[in-house]
């Protein structure tokens, strides 16, 4: 039996495209920067920069929205034009430009600033990047397979928290030793676009023309089913920033709530291929519908949760929701949506981020009244989505 399993990780090993581990190599080196920031990001801003928890969730939720913003822009060219590569480099070459701000950011302002635009190059390089990737993944490994770029991409993420834990250490966590952080993380930024070049290039299928709006037209009926579950389940999906805000609250320092982060993102690393494997064998609905529960929980965890060893676990339990989340979302979209799948996952993108705003605001203000509320308007959130998810998918069986 385990001979077995093991000639099983073997054929997928194997049959994993040469350009889905460069491709998660650049993410790599993009996620180590990313997140030496991110890390720190959210108590830089409330105490060096001085700002609020309510103005927090006010940014954090115009910079999902950032995220998202050019997805369906950047997806619709794609298809159109077939081009990948080079929309996805642009996308990189512009969030690594926008982390120069940073560094000379010395108020609330400017952090802000810096958060939104730097967003923006997510948004254009996504819908290209995950196209690429799912084109090279064979349909019986999709899910091993963008569940290995995810993990290449989050092992970035647990590094950079990491190497922001060091480098706060020596320097220390004030203004000064922010500043430091901040220059040191441009250099992973620029090496991923060095990486990138090295790439080569695999356009996708030019689709037929078609005006801008009118592509949605075009998707499938089950691609919009699960949007519409999608989209109610955003809109309890405020910034991770109040997780970070939320350990803090309960007495982390901040080297301890960089750490925690770091923990979120190794647990991460470690789930995704298993899940990847687990949505190939078992079905992706299974498993995305598994993902609104392990929300559901998490959320419910930590509006009560009040022992250290209890946000720890919490923190750990998120990085598997994530992995589901991040992964075998795209996996599932790149199953129902065959033709247009740069579009459709712009539109996924665009969407989810659009309902990210509000719910980081509706966290922002909820937090005025506690802690707790945030997250239990978040568990509500998440069941209902699931409740309808379960309900959609069962429909899209029976027709």
């Amino acid at each position: 039996m385990i001979q077995l399993t093991g000639l099983r990780h073997m054929n997928s090993v194997r049959k994993i495209h040469p350009d889905v581990l460069k491709l998660g190599f650049v993410s790599f080196l993009t996620d180590l920067s990313s997140e030496m920031i991110f890390g720190v990001f959210a108590i830089a801003f409330t105490t060096v920069a001085g700002g609020s928890a309510r103005l927090l969730g006010l940014i954090e939720g115009f910079a999902d929205f950032s995220a998202c913003s050019l997805d369906y822009v950047a997806g619709w060219s794609s298809d159109h034009t077939g081009m990948r590569k080079p929309l996805a480099f642009a996308g990189y070459a512009f969030s690594t430009l926008a982390k120069l701000i940073l560094p000379l950011a010395n108020s609330a302002a400017a952090f802000g600033g810096f958060r939104i635009t730097e967003r923006l190059g997510k948004s254009f390089r996504g819908p290209p990047r995950d196209a690429w990737l799912t084109s090279l993944a064979a349909k019986d490994v999709r899910g091993y397979s963008l569940g290995v770029h995810k993990a290449l991409d989050t092992a970035g993420a647990v590094l950079g928290p990491l190497a922001g834990y060091g480098l706060l250490s020596l320097s220390g966590a004030t203004a000064a030793g922010f500043k430091i952080l901040f220059w040191v993380a441009l250099v992973p930024a620029l090496a991923s676009l060095v990486v990138f070049r090295f790439i080569k290039e695999r356009p996708g299928e030019r689709r037929e023309q078609m005006p801008f709006l009118a592509a949605w037209h075009t998707l499938t009926p089950a691609f919009k089913r699960y949007l519409l579950a999608a989209a109610l389940f955003s809109l309890g999906y405020f910034s991770f920033g109040f997780l970070l805000l939320r350990a803090y609250d309960l007495g982390f320092s901040v080297r301890s709530v960089v750490l925690l982060y770091a923990l979120c993102n190794g647990a991460f690393v470690v789930a995704a291929r298993i899940i990847g494997k687990w949505g190939d064998r078992f079905g992706r609905p299974t498993v995305l519908l598994a993902s609104y529960l392990i929300y559901a929980l998490i959320s419910a965890g930590f509006a009560f949760a009040s022992a250290r060893w209890q946000i720890v676990a919490l923190f750990a339990l998120y990085g598997v929701f994530f992995s589901i989340d991040e992964a075998q979302s795209k996996a599932y979209i790149a199953d129902v949506e065959a033709r247009r799948r740069a579009t459709a996952i712009g539109v996924y993108n665009f969407v989810t981020g659009i309902c990210y705003l509000p719910a980081s605001l509706i966290a922002g203000a909820l937090w005025t009244l506690g802690p707790r509320w945030p997250f239990g308007y978040a568990a509500a959130i998440a069941l209902i989505a699931a409740i309808l998810f379960r309900r959609l998918t069962a429909r899209a069986g029976s027709t």
